[in-house]
């Protein structure tokens, strides 16, 4: 098509060459006879009708171009930025849907939860509705300090009742551990007496239970991965001899991820403790048999009550406070939280406590919120307390199971966190997220709650705990 043109050009190029060589002989004959004239004239004619033609063409192949050669061009472009805008607006849409449902599962779970945490303590309150599950708990336990008063004076007066002994802390874990010890220990030694050799079938059972007991897939592939080669290398053949030796591995796992988990207290030295967690996982309760534990062991400690958003949280830390003999600052409910916390470590260094415990809110209406809450707490004790030696305590729900985990994992998103407070133990079958969160997640379990008491508040020991799983 372009050579077409070219030729054309060419052509018209000689033309014109004709033309003017015609012009310079009419300037040089000017008196021509009239005959020649019209000869000149129509040759004029010709070249001025030449010039349109050519003119007219030249016009007729730039539409042409246009129309068939540019304008499908930038149509194609046009059509190919249309599916390119397509494709990321259905990306984006596939995005958001995903998200929709993750959020919309979580809080159905969240709902669920919260529902069955109402249904509780409905049933706790039902025979009377006005009180306080709290006070209701203080009268009970205030009832049973006046009892065991009385006991003690019927001791005094008559010393030959022998005094019942004080169950020890393994006692202790144990009962509180009894719901994961059933459904484990029982079902492992259920199935290793049901065994006469050790075999493929073996491992695969003991997996499900130590999956069922929220252990976590990771954590448990590689303790049965650990029993196998110890039991090769070994050349044990006694199926009842495999308990032993999944004890030994559960403990190394579980003490090589908890080396220290002791919380830095120092004489001397001021600790800040700045507690986390959602709603219902019994943080105040925790925060309460805290300072009653931190107290026992000779320290002076004080609470900060920053939890400004929830009704009531106030006067529960404070209900709390009172039961472990400890100091509190509270603003109104709605206060900025930040400002509870700027009072609270400036009466710290003020009255020479040795420990501040802050209590946080649970759930703002949205992760962001949290965050900034979060970031700006700590904040103010970065620029009050600098020298303070620093912990942040996440509390999660034993019996929440997985969504612990993934509280922890979203907490850890927006806070430093030093160790966990694992609750209501004694109330799941699933003691086992022990070790996801402490050995897929290394975060140290510092503490474990098994009971409602004061001093049901434990610290967390590794050995024992394992022990008290399979005993």
């Amino acid at each position: 098509m372009f050579k077409k043109l070219f030729d054309k050009f060419k052509k018209k190029d000689e033309d014109y060459e004709e033309i003017e060589d015609l012009e310079e002989g009419l300037d040089q004959e000017e008196d021509l006879p009239e005959e020649e004239k019209t000869v000149l004239e129509e040759i004029e004619k010709e070249e001025k009708d030449l010039a349109k033609d050519i003119e007219n063409h030249l016009e007729e192949e730039k539409k042409h171009i246009e129309e068939d050669i540019i304008e499908p061009i930038a149509e194609e472009v046009d059509r190919i930025k249309t599916e390119v805008k397509e494709d990321k607006a259905m990306v984006d849409e596939l995005v958001a849907d995903q998200e929709k449902a993750v959020e919309s599962l979580l809080e159905e779970e969240r709902k669920e939860w919260e529902e069955e945490q109402v249904e509780k303590l409905e049933e706790e309150v039902k025979e009377d509705p006005k009180e306080d599950p709290i006070i209701e708990e203080v009268k009970e336990d205030f009832e049973e300090e006046v009892l065991i008063e009385e006991e003690k004076e019927l001791e005094v007066e008559s010393p030959l009742e022998e005094k019942p002994k004080k169950k020890g802390f393994l006692d202790r874990l144990k009962d509180g551990l009894t719901k994961t010890r059933d459904a484990m220990s029982s079902s492992i030694d259920n199935l290793i007496n049901g065994k006469a050799k050790i075999d493929d079938d073996l491992y695969e059972e003991l997996e499900e239970i130590m999956i069922s007991a929220d252990m976590g897939v990771e954590t448990t592939i590689n303790i049965i991965d650990q029993l196998r080669d110890n039991i090769e290398e070994k050349r044990i053949r006694d199926p009842k001899l495999i308990k032993d030796e999944l004890e030994k591995i559960m403990k190394e796992e579980l003490r090589s991820k908890n080396v220290n988990n002791d919380l830095k207290i120092e004489e001397g030295k001021q600790t800040v403790i700045l507690v986390i967690g959602v709603n219902g996982v019994g943080k105040t309760t925790t925060i309460g048999k805290l300072a009653y534990n931190i107290k026992n062991e000779g320290n002076t400690v004080m609470l900060a009550a920053a939890d400004t958003f929830r009704a009531a949280a106030i006067e529960q830390l404070t209900e709390w406070s009172n039961r472990a003999d400890v100091e509190i600052i509270s603003h109104a409910e709605g206060a900025d939280p930040a400002s509870v916390v700027f009072d609270a470590l400036n009466a710290q260094k003020a009255r020479n406590k040795d420990v501040l415990i802050c209590d946080t809110a649970g759930r703002l209406h949205n992760k962001k919120n949290l965050m900034n809450e979060l970031e700006k707490i700590n904040r103010v004790i970065d620029r009050e307390h600098p020298d303070a030696n620093r912990e942040t305590l996440l509390v999660l729900d034993a019996t929440t199971g997985q969504n612990a985990i993934y509280q922890a994992k979203e907490f850890s998103k927006v806070a430093n966190i030093t160790g966990i407070v694992l609750t209501k133990l004694d109330g799941t079958a699933k003691g086992g997220v022990v070790f996801p969160l402490q050995i897929e997640h290394s975060i140290p379990v510092k503490y474990i709650g098994i009971g409602e008491q004061m001093d049901n508040l434990e610290k967390f020991d590794s050995d024992k705990f394992v022990e008290a799983l399979l005993s």
